[in-house]
């Protein structure tokens, strides 16, 4: 068991080594999300409950964790206990969750999508987290469509090559962009991941921020402003 703090804010994480555990696209969706005290919020793969407690911080009505595990639940609870948070943790896919509807919706999916079994990992807690079986993109979107209140907003990080299929999907399921920043290794790379916002129903001109740079800490954190997650 490794006790870390969550990247950016005053928040003890221990992460199960033996489990999936947090990323660097985790910290960014961390910093991009905007949550407010009215809101009910669903993290769909919630994990070991690092985006949950970065939701947290925010003092939202309501927190939702959705997994697939009973065992990532259980330290996801004992991180938001250590935290003093608590949420409503649900073991089940998300495709077969009906009962609520939430303001925001936050994930970060599994990106890989292949056929072939030599290519996933032996270990089933990351193969979930790493390979898309268990949630294709297609049925995560149908899935926040669903589960979205008018006017909620989505939050997702997923591999920048993927730009386009993403913008499209949430169109084909009554969700608008709102916002979207990429995210680099460094200044002189490639765009490695996309951060997204849809939002359900009416949406403002969509908004281009700043890129992050994973090696540059003051521009991962440079959106996170938790004095006016109230407002």
């Amino acid at each position: 068991m490794k006790t870390d703090f969550l990247p950016g804010i005053d928040a003890s994480y221990h992460q199960d080594s033996s489990l999936y555990t947090m990323n660097s696209d985790t910290e960014l969706l961390g910093y991009f999300m905007h949550v407010l005290h009215k809101d009910d919020v669903l993290d769909i793969g919630c994990g070991q409950g690092a985006l949950l407690i970065y939701a947290g911080m925010h003092k939202p009505r309501s927190l939702t964790g959705i997994d697939l595990f009973p065992e990532v639940l259980e330290q996801a609870e004992k991180n938001l206990q250590a935290n003093g948070m608590q949420a409503e943790l649900i073991c089940s896919r998300v495709q077969d969750y009906h009962e609520k509807q939430f303001d925001v919706i936050v994930c970060n999916p599994p990106y890989f999508e292949t056929e072939k079994e030599t290519l996933k990992n032996d270990n089933a807690y990351r193969r979930a987290a790493r390979h898309a079986e268990n949630l294709p993109m297609e049925e995560l979107y149908i899935s926040a469509d669903r589960l979205l209140k008018d006017n909620g907003r989505f939050f997702l990080v997923h591999k920048a090559v993927n730009l386009q299929k993403l913008i499209v999907l949430g169109s084909e399921h009554h969700m608008k962009l709102a916002r979207m920043r990429l995210a680099y290794d460094h200044e002189d790379g490639k765009a490695k991941s996309v951060l997204l916002e849809f939002r359900k129903g009416r949406c403002p001109e969509t908004v281009f921020e700043e890129p992050a740079y994973l090696n540059d800490r003051a521009s991962m954190q440079k959106y996170m402003d938790f004095t006016n997650s109230g407002k």
